[in-house]
């Protein structure tokens, strides 16, 4: 769904209000095209998300990669290896696969909470702070991960990800600023676009940072 110009409008004045190079930023990447969610359900994204955390984007996709072969030798989805189940073979194949312990446990607390009508659609009536105290009372799902599901699966419009080391290092580097909260406010009932662009923005000097 590409942005509505008023909307993009209204992003650049808000930018423009507030530094140079961030109004630069929404100038050049243009309005953005906000895709739909890519999982068909919540448990599925929160699945993706845990064995993402504190990984690089190389990593997570080769784990990734390799938790799809394991499910394959098995003749099973990707999902039922994060059944908790009796003998531990599945747990075992995780492990191999290059997920952590911990990690383990935290996607078989989705699993048994996705099981139990937990994570069902109901959850996309809920208002984004409700939501996240619902999502982070399964193991391993903390505030990030609760922003990312609402950003990207609920689409939510309005969410300023704190705990994102990316977007809250961007927005202090391009807006000259030490606390990010502030500066984000100015950007409501956007502030998850502000995102968006400032994860572009990151994704675009990624290359010659990276050759440096």
């Amino acid at each position: 769904m590409r942005l509505d110009p008023d909307v993009y409008e209204s992003l650049c004045r808000m930018a423009a209000s507030v530094s140079v190079p961030l109004h630069e930023v929404f100038q050049q990447i243009g309005p953005i095209a906000v895709p739909p969610p890519s999982h068909a359900s919540v448990a599925d994204r929160l699945f993706v998300e845990v064995v993402n955390q504190q990984l690089s984007t190389r990593a997570a996709l080769a784990i990734w990669g390799r938790i799809e072969a394991a499910a394959a030798a098995r003749s099973e989805p990707v999902r039922a290896l994060f059944a908790e189940d009796s003998t531990g073979e599945a747990a075992t194949s995780l492990r191999a696969c290059g997920v952590s312990g911990n990690k383990v446990r935290a996607l078989q607390a989705i699993h048994a909470a996705d099981a139990a009508g937990l994570l069902g659609p109901e959850l996309a009536m809920l208002p984004h702070p409700e939501r996240a105290r619902h999502l982070c009372r399964i193991r391993g799902v903390g505030p990030w991960t609760a922003d990312m599901i609402g950003i990207f699966h609920f689409l939510d419009p309005d969410i300023w990800p704190l705990g994102d080391v990316a977007a809250v290092g961007t927005l202090r580097r391009l807006a000259g600023c030490t606390d990010t909260v502030p500066v984000a406010a100015s950007f409501a009932p956007y502030r998850s676009l502000l995102a968006r662009y400032l994860w572009r923005s990151r994704d675009a000097a990624a290359p010659s940072v990276a050759a440096a």
